[in-house]
């Protein structure tokens, strides 16, 4: 697979991020946290490459460094 996407990629990103949180509307910290993970989950075994998941990781991490 070629390198990870990190340039802006969703054909309808608002509605993407607006449906993303009203799924967390009404939901505890944990609740939430769990919905995160499970949504993580659920994309990182559709995308199923090791590589692209591994580059994604580094760019979560290196994203929240200020």
């Amino acid at each position: 697979m070629a390198d990870l996407v990190t340039t802006p990629n969703i054909a309808g990103a608002d509605d993407f991020y607006a449906d993303l949180i009203a799924a967390h509307q009404g939901l505890t910290k944990a609740e939430s946290d769990a919905l995160n993970a499970r949504l993580i989950l659920i994309l990182a075994n559709h995308i199923g490459d090791r590589t692209a998941l591994a580059q994604a990781i580094v760019a979560a991490k290196n994203a929240g460094r200020s």
